[in-house]
Protein backbone atom coordinates (compact mmCIF):
# COMPACT_ATOMS: atom_id res chain seq x y z
CA UNK A 1 0.00 0.00 0.00
CA UNK A 2 1.32 3.49 -0.86
CA UNK A 3 1.95 6.07 1.87
CA UNK A 4 -1.08 8.02 0.65
CA UNK A 5 -3.21 4.85 0.78
CA UNK A 6 -2.03 4.05 4.28
CA UNK A 7 -2.83 7.59 5.43
CA UNK A 8 -6.31 7.35 3.87
CA UNK A 9 -6.93 4.00 5.59
CA UNK A 10 -6.04 5.55 8.94
CA UNK A 11 -8.40 8.49 8.30
CA UNK A 12 -11.28 6.15 7.41
CA UNK A 13 -10.61 3.86 10.37
CA UNK A 14 -13.55 4.15 12.79
CA UNK A 15 -12.66 6.60 15.52
CA UNK A 16 -15.94 7.06 17.36
CA UNK A 17 -18.78 4.62 18.12
CA UNK A 18 -22.21 6.10 17.44
CA UNK A 19 -25.13 4.35 19.17
CA UNK A 20 -28.55 4.62 17.49
CA UNK A 21 -31.94 3.08 18.04
CA UNK A 22 -33.20 2.73 14.47
CA UNK A 23 -31.84 2.04 10.99
CA UNK A 24 -32.56 5.51 9.62
CA UNK A 25 -30.68 7.12 12.53
CA UNK A 26 -27.63 4.93 11.85
CA UNK A 27 -27.79 5.79 8.14
CA UNK A 28 -27.73 9.51 8.98
CA UNK A 29 -24.86 9.05 11.45
CA UNK A 30 -22.70 7.00 9.08
CA UNK A 31 -19.53 8.46 7.63
CA UNK A 32 -15.72 8.30 7.72
CA UNK A 33 -14.39 7.60 11.17
CA UNK A 34 -17.77 6.37 12.46
CA UNK A 35 -18.73 2.86 13.60
CA UNK A 36 -22.44 2.47 14.36
CA UNK A 37 -24.11 0.21 16.90
CA UNK A 38 -27.84 -0.31 16.52
CA UNK A 39 -30.55 -0.95 19.12
CA UNK A 40 -33.29 -0.46 19.86
CA UNK A 41 -33.04 -0.91 23.58
CA UNK A 42 -30.21 -1.39 26.05
CA UNK A 43 -29.74 -5.14 25.62
CA UNK A 44 -28.95 -4.89 21.91
CA UNK A 45 -26.81 -1.79 22.44
CA UNK A 46 -24.66 -3.35 25.18
CA UNK A 47 -24.15 -6.56 23.19
CA UNK A 48 -23.26 -4.62 20.04
CA UNK A 49 -20.84 -2.30 21.82
CA UNK A 50 -19.02 -5.10 23.62
CA UNK A 51 -18.73 -7.11 20.39
CA UNK A 52 -17.42 -4.11 18.44
CA UNK A 53 -14.75 -3.27 21.01
CA UNK A 54 -13.71 -6.93 21.36
CA UNK A 55 -13.43 -7.35 17.56
CA UNK A 56 -11.13 -4.36 17.08
CA UNK A 57 -8.08 -5.58 15.14
CA UNK A 58 -4.79 -5.72 16.98
CA UNK A 59 -2.82 -2.57 16.30
CA UNK A 60 -5.87 -0.56 15.22
CA UNK A 61 -6.30 2.89 16.66
CA UNK A 62 -8.45 2.72 19.79
CA UNK A 63 -11.95 4.15 19.70
CA UNK A 64 -12.00 7.68 21.07
CA UNK A 65 -15.53 7.78 22.47
CA UNK A 66 -19.17 6.66 22.41
CA UNK A 67 -21.88 9.02 21.15
CA UNK A 68 -25.61 8.37 21.60
CA UNK A 69 -27.31 9.79 18.50
CA UNK A 70 -30.86 9.72 17.18
CA UNK A 71 -34.42 10.55 18.20
CA UNK A 72 -35.99 10.83 21.63
CA UNK A 73 -39.31 11.41 23.28
CA UNK A 74 -39.81 14.91 24.66
CA UNK A 75 -40.32 15.34 28.40
CA UNK A 76 -39.93 19.11 28.68
CA UNK A 77 -43.24 20.55 27.43
CA UNK A 78 -41.32 23.35 25.73
CA UNK A 79 -39.62 21.00 23.26
CA UNK A 80 -41.19 20.50 19.83
CA UNK A 81 -40.60 17.80 17.20
CA UNK A 82 -37.21 18.47 15.60
CA UNK A 83 -35.73 20.31 18.59
CA UNK A 84 -32.22 19.17 19.50
CA UNK A 85 -30.91 18.20 22.94
CA UNK A 86 -27.21 17.99 23.79
CA UNK A 87 -27.09 15.67 26.78
CA UNK A 88 -25.37 16.75 30.00
CA UNK A 89 -25.66 13.10 30.99
CA UNK A 90 -28.19 10.31 31.46
CA UNK A 91 -30.50 9.44 34.35
CA UNK A 92 -31.15 5.70 34.47
CA UNK A 93 -32.34 3.11 36.95
CA UNK A 94 -28.79 2.80 38.33
CA UNK A 95 -28.32 6.55 38.78
CA UNK A 96 -26.79 9.43 36.86
CA UNK A 97 -23.89 9.22 34.43
CA UNK A 98 -22.45 12.54 33.30
CA UNK A 99 -21.32 13.20 29.75
CA UNK A 100 -17.76 14.24 28.93
CA UNK A 101 -17.65 18.00 29.58
CA UNK A 102 -15.26 18.99 26.77
CA UNK A 103 -17.10 16.90 24.19
CA UNK A 104 -20.48 18.24 25.30
CA UNK A 105 -19.17 21.79 25.06
CA UNK A 106 -17.87 21.14 21.53
CA UNK A 107 -21.24 19.76 20.41
CA UNK A 108 -23.11 22.68 21.96
CA UNK A 109 -20.82 25.12 20.18
CA UNK A 110 -21.74 23.52 16.83
CA UNK A 111 -25.46 23.63 17.69
CA UNK A 112 -26.19 27.00 19.34
CA UNK A 113 -29.97 26.53 19.08
CA UNK A 114 -29.90 23.18 20.92
CA UNK A 115 -31.02 22.75 24.52
CA UNK A 116 -28.49 21.31 26.92
CA UNK A 117 -29.68 19.14 29.80
CA UNK A 118 -30.14 15.63 31.15
CA UNK A 119 -31.65 12.72 29.26
CA UNK A 120 -33.65 9.91 30.85
CA UNK A 121 -32.87 6.33 29.88
CA UNK A 122 -35.54 3.63 29.95
CA UNK A 123 -35.61 -0.01 28.87
CA UNK A 124 -39.02 0.25 27.13
CA UNK A 125 -40.92 2.91 25.15
CA UNK A 126 -42.60 5.65 27.19
CA UNK A 127 -45.92 5.91 25.38
CA UNK A 128 -48.35 7.95 27.48
CA UNK A 129 -48.18 11.71 27.96
CA UNK A 130 -49.03 11.45 31.66
CA UNK A 131 -46.07 9.11 32.20
CA UNK A 132 -43.85 11.60 30.39
CA UNK A 133 -45.15 14.35 32.66
CA UNK A 134 -44.31 12.32 35.79
CA UNK A 135 -40.79 11.59 34.56
CA UNK A 136 -40.24 15.27 33.73
CA UNK A 137 -41.56 16.34 37.14
CA UNK A 138 -39.63 13.74 39.14
CA UNK A 139 -36.25 13.81 37.37
CA UNK A 140 -36.05 16.99 35.32
CA UNK A 141 -34.70 15.27 32.19
CA UNK A 142 -35.47 17.06 28.93
CA UNK A 143 -36.06 13.94 26.82
CA UNK A 144 -36.06 10.15 27.03
CA UNK A 145 -34.71 7.31 24.88
CA UNK A 146 -33.84 3.62 25.21
CA UNK A 147 -30.15 3.66 24.21
CA UNK A 148 -28.33 6.51 25.95
CA UNK A 149 -28.17 4.88 29.39
CA UNK A 150 -26.71 1.70 27.92
CA UNK A 151 -24.18 3.69 25.89
CA UNK A 152 -23.15 5.62 29.01
CA UNK A 153 -22.68 2.44 31.04
CA UNK A 154 -20.59 0.89 28.27
CA UNK A 155 -18.46 4.03 28.02
CA UNK A 156 -17.74 3.79 31.75
CA UNK A 157 -16.82 0.11 31.46
CA UNK A 158 -14.52 0.64 28.49
CA UNK A 159 -13.12 3.90 29.94
CA UNK A 160 -14.19 5.98 26.98
CA UNK A 161 -15.69 9.49 26.86
CA UNK A 162 -19.47 9.59 26.42
CA UNK A 163 -21.74 12.19 24.84
CA UNK A 164 -25.36 12.31 23.68
CA UNK A 165 -27.04 14.17 20.85
CA UNK A 166 -30.77 13.60 20.41
CA UNK A 167 -33.62 15.17 18.43
CA UNK A 168 -37.18 15.18 19.77
CA UNK A 169 -39.64 13.05 17.78
CA UNK A 170 -42.79 12.76 19.90
CA UNK A 171 -43.33 15.81 22.15
CA UNK A 172 -44.25 15.64 25.82
CA UNK A 173 -47.92 16.34 25.25
CA UNK A 174 -48.42 13.55 22.68
CA UNK A 175 -49.07 9.90 23.57
CA UNK A 176 -47.88 7.22 21.18
CA UNK A 177 -50.85 5.43 19.59
CA UNK A 178 -51.31 1.85 20.79
CA UNK A 179 -51.10 0.72 17.17
CA UNK A 180 -47.62 2.25 16.81
CA UNK A 181 -46.38 0.53 19.96
CA UNK A 182 -47.89 -2.81 18.87
CA UNK A 183 -46.12 -2.55 15.51
CA UNK A 184 -42.63 -2.06 16.98
CA UNK A 185 -40.41 -5.06 16.25
CA UNK A 186 -37.55 -6.01 18.53
CA UNK A 187 -35.04 -5.01 15.83
CA UNK A 188 -36.56 -1.53 15.51
CA UNK A 189 -38.48 -2.24 12.32
CA UNK A 190 -42.24 -2.03 11.79
CA UNK A 191 -44.49 -5.07 11.89
CA UNK A 192 -47.01 -4.03 9.23
CA UNK A 193 -49.34 -6.95 9.95
CA UNK A 194 -49.47 -6.05 13.65
CA UNK A 195 -50.12 -2.42 12.73
CA UNK A 196 -53.03 -3.33 10.48
CA UNK A 197 -54.53 -5.66 13.11
CA UNK A 198 -54.30 -2.89 15.72
CA UNK A 199 -55.94 -0.40 13.36
CA UNK A 200 -58.72 -2.88 12.60
CA UNK A 201 -59.46 -3.02 16.34
CA UNK A 202 -59.15 0.75 16.83
CA UNK A 203 -59.68 2.58 13.51
CA UNK A 204 -59.83 5.91 15.33
CA UNK A 205 -56.07 5.69 15.83
CA UNK A 206 -55.40 6.60 12.20
CA UNK A 207 -55.46 10.32 13.10
CA UNK A 208 -52.84 10.09 15.90
CA UNK A 209 -50.75 7.84 13.63
CA UNK A 210 -50.74 10.56 10.98
CA UNK A 211 -49.69 13.09 13.64
CA UNK A 212 -46.87 10.75 14.69
CA UNK A 213 -45.75 10.38 11.07
CA UNK A 214 -45.55 14.17 10.75
CA UNK A 215 -43.53 14.37 13.97
CA UNK A 216 -41.18 11.71 12.58
CA UNK A 217 -40.77 13.68 9.34
CA UNK A 218 -39.75 16.80 11.27
CA UNK A 219 -37.38 14.80 13.48
CA UNK A 220 -35.70 13.06 10.54
CA UNK A 221 -35.11 16.36 8.73
CA UNK A 222 -33.71 17.90 11.91
CA UNK A 223 -31.45 14.92 12.57
CA UNK A 224 -29.85 15.28 9.12
CA UNK A 225 -29.27 18.97 9.78
CA UNK A 226 -27.82 18.27 13.24
CA UNK A 227 -25.47 15.63 11.78
CA UNK A 228 -24.14 18.11 9.22
CA UNK A 229 -23.67 20.93 11.73
CA UNK A 230 -21.98 18.69 14.31
CA UNK A 231 -19.61 17.05 11.81
CA UNK A 232 -16.52 18.51 13.47
CA UNK A 233 -17.55 17.39 16.97
CA UNK A 234 -18.85 13.86 16.37
CA UNK A 235 -15.71 12.59 18.09
CA UNK A 236 -14.38 14.01 21.37
CA UNK A 237 -11.75 16.75 21.19
CA UNK A 238 -8.15 15.57 21.10
CA UNK A 239 -6.65 15.50 24.55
Amino acid sequence: MSTRGADRARVDEPRVIVVCGLDFEAAIAAGPGVATVLGPGPRRVLAGLDALVAAQPQGARAFSGILSFGCAGGLDPGLRPGDCVVGSGVIGASGRVGADAAWTQALAACLPSARQGWLAGLDAPLAQHDAKARLWRDGGALAVDMESHAAARAAQRHRLPFAALRVVLDPAWRSLPDAAVAAMREDGGTDLAALLRALARSPGEIVPLIALALDAWHARRALRRVRALAEGALAPPDR
